[in-house]
Formats: structure tokens, C-alpha cells, sequence
């Protein structure tokens, strides 16, 4: 028999920004002086890595990369291949293959997507401390060279920007592109953009230099320490818990089990996502150069579908929205739709699993006329 684990009620003064998914941003203006102390105290490596959650659909390794596992969870051969970039950020992949019922890959099998990719990135060790944005585009790059392009891209948050900086960069390569709930244009305020740049640079510096180049996610979480209460899992998955079932048990402590299994990240890469995406805004700008070329997101002419979550304090809906005024993509090839929930729901809720993804996954399968052209087939 396993233990139960408890999930403590969160303070019912703590600010929605203190929620667990806006690591690392917030966590550097909480828990800096602190860090200090941990690390010192608790290095990363000084502890064998615990055993990871397994995922919810079968799959297989198809590319190890430096970056990733690159996973397959394809039930056919055939077909167009769709790759699911997951974020990179505090924690696993598993986001996206959580649960039975609140698993997007097994959302997306549902509804007839036959191949079907993952990108598993790996928690940082100190060899990879220098690795940047480019070698996470360059990875990106190898794994949709390894399926077979031209692919169907889904990022999810912080896997949106890359994936609509990949698809700029490599636009032979990307047949249409989805970006669910996706920080790209920071000019429009939410509470992540105003978090980073309302703190100085080098408070991200100083804990990029305390940690020898990595950015501990176990250390952070511990030291910051506000968990999830049972409403936010609720929400989350956007079911009742309360009914003390087995399956509602076993989700409390799936859930508290992911929530504790942290990545950490490079500081080079940290450090690039902190100041030129979020404090200087430069993919909306117009500034940011990828793997040696300068990024326009007007070049973006690819068939878009943005998707956003409407209660979402870590990329409002109108930021997500944003994105479509920058790209080059005919109205025509254009699709915008909101989930009434919050950004974890997008990605775990059964509800929005079951709507909103249901609708993606037929746009993805839907006849648009012809994608290589410049002006497309209208519908009726």
C-alpha cells in the first residue's frame, strides 16, 4: 500500500502570481537570498535522481539527442507526422501525456493523428550549462529531420516561442503550426513579462553564477515552497476530487508526484529567455537572431492556429492573441479560440481536452486548399 500524499492548502493571502508555474521568474525576486543557503547546503548530484513518473501512453525512444529524448508515440506509419513541443521550464514533459483522460497525446491519438512526437528535454547537468536557445533549435531541428518534414508543430507555452522561432527560421520545414497558450509578444502586460522586467538582470546573473552555470529546479522549488492546494488540482485537471475514490486519490498524488519532479536548466539558456524574450521582447521586435539569422515573424506564412486559456495569469488570452498581427499568415489560415480555464487546463483538463484540442486536431486534418501558395482556397 503506498502512501497518500497530502497536498497543503495554499495561503488564502499568497498572490496568483506565486503560483507554481511562473518558476523560475518569480521565484528569483522570492527566493534569492535563500537560494544562497540551499545550494550551499544541498548541491546538485549530492542525491540520486529519484525514479521519474511513468508516462500515461506507450511510446518509444526514436532520437537521443543532447537537448532531448525525442518520443514516438505514432500508431501508424502513415499519415502527416505531428511534433509536440513541450516547454522547458520548471517541469517534465509529462505535461502532456499526464494522465488517462487528461493527456493530450492520447487527445490528439483520439482524433486520428496516427504519427505523433514528443520533445522530452532533459534536465540540465554541468556539461550543459552553456547550451542556448540555438542548441535547442538545432536539436529541434535534427528531431524533424529524423520524422520526416514537412511537420506539424504544437508548442505549448514556453514551447510556442521556440516553435514559432523554428518555424521562421526553417519554414520548408513546417507544414502548420499551433501555439497553445504561448508568451511571444511581451509588450502586452501579464504577470510573468511585468515580473521579469520590473528585477534587475543580475539577480538572474547571480543565481546562474551561484549555481556553476545551472539552474537547480529542485533547490528552487524547496526554497520557494508554495504548493498546490486541492482546488488548484481541481482546476487543473478540471475535475471533482473530493469523492476520496481511488482514482481521485491516485490523481492527488500524481499530480503532487509531478509537481515535484523539477527540471534544471542551463544558465546560458536561462539567462537568454529571461533578458531577450521576456525584458527586451525581441521575437515580436523583430530583433532576435536564430542560429545566425535574424528572425522575421511577418515570414511566417504558414496555416496558424492560436489557442489560449481564458482565466490564464501566466500568458493572458489577449497576449496569445497577440501573435497573430505579427506573422504573415493569411486570415484565411488563421484560427483563434479560447478554453474557459487556467493555463494548466489547458494542457491537463479533461474539458479542454476534449473541446478545444478535438478542434485543433480537426483543423490540423482539414483541407485548407493549397498551404504553398500566397493566397488560399476561402471557405464557404
Amino acid at each position: 500500500m503506498t502512501e497518500k500524499t497530502q497536498l497543503p492548502e495554499r495561503d488564502a493571502g499568497a498572490s496568483p502570481a506565486q503560483h507554481a508555474w511562473l518558476w523560475p521568474f518569480e521565484a528569483t525576486r522570492v527566493v534569492l537570498d535563500a537560494y544562497w543557503k540551499w545550494y550551499a547546503d544541498h548541491a546538485p548530484g549530492s542525491a540520486d535522481a529519484p525514479v521519474e513518473a511513468s508516462w500515461t501512453t506507450p511510446n518509444t525512444i526514436a532520437l537521443q539527442l543532447p537537448s532531448m529524448r525525442l518520443l514516438d508515440f505514432s500508431q501508424s506509419a502513415e499519415g502527416r507526422p505531428l511534433l509536440v513541443c513541450a516547454p522547458y521550464a520548471l517541469h517534465r514533459a509529462l505535461i502532456a501525456d499526464f494522465a488517462p483522460g487528461h493527456s493530450l497525446i492520447e487527445a490528439l491519438q483520439k482524433t486520428g493523428v496516427g504519427r505523433l512526437y514528443l520533445t522530452d528535454w532533459r534536465s540540465a547537468t554541468p556539461e550543459m550549462r552553456y547550451f542556448s536557445i540555438d542548441t535547442y533549435l538545432s536539436d529541434l531541428n535534427v528531431a524533424v529531420d529524423a520524422i520526416g518534414p514537412p511537420v506539424d508543430l504544437v508548442g505549448l507555452c514556453q514551447g510556442g516561442w521556440l516553435s514559432l522561432l523554428y518555424a521562421a527560421r526553417f519554414p520548408g520545414k513546417v507544414r502548420r503550426l499551433v501555439l497553445a497558450s504561448s508568451p511571444v509578444d511581451t509588450s502586452v502586460p501579464s504577470q510573468l513579462s511585468t515580473m521579469v522586467s520590473s528585477l534587475p538582470q543580475q539577480g538572474f546573473e547571480a543565481l546562474v553564477r551561484q549555481g556553476d552555470g545551472i539552474i537547480s529546479g529542485k533547490y528552487m522549488l524547496q526554497c520557494w515552497s508554495i504548493p498546490f492546494s486541492p482546488h488548484d488540482v481541481e482546476a487543473a485537471l478540471q475535475r471533482d476530487l473530493g469523492d476520496q475514490s481511488e482514482e481521485a486519490r491516485a490523481l492527488v498524488d500524481r499530480f503532487a508526484r509531478w509537481n515535484r519532479e523539477t527540471l534544471d536548466l542551463p544558465g546560458t539558456y536561462y539567462l537568454q529567455v529571461t533578458n531577450l524574450i521576456f525584458r527586451e521582447n525581441r521575437i515580436a521586435d523583430g530583433g532576435f537572431v536564430a542560429l545566425g539569422r535574424t528572425v522575421d515573424l511577418a515570414e511566417v506564412k504558414v496555416p496558424v492556429f492560436l489557442l489560449a486559456a481564458e482565466d490564464d495569469i501566466v500568458v493572458p488570452r489577449d497576449q496569445a492573441f497577440a501573435t497573430r498581427r505579427l506573422l504573415g499568415t493569411p486570415s484565411a489560415w488563421l484560427e483563434c479560440a479560447s478554453e474557459p480555464c487556467g493555463h494548466l487546463g489547458l494542457f491537463m483538463g479533461c474539458n479542454a481536452l476534449d473541446n478545444s484540442w478535438r478542434r485543433v486536431a480537426r483543423w490540423l486534418q482539414a483541407d485548407l486548399g493549397d498551404t504553398s501558395g500566397e493566397t488560399p482556397r476561402m471557405s464557404a
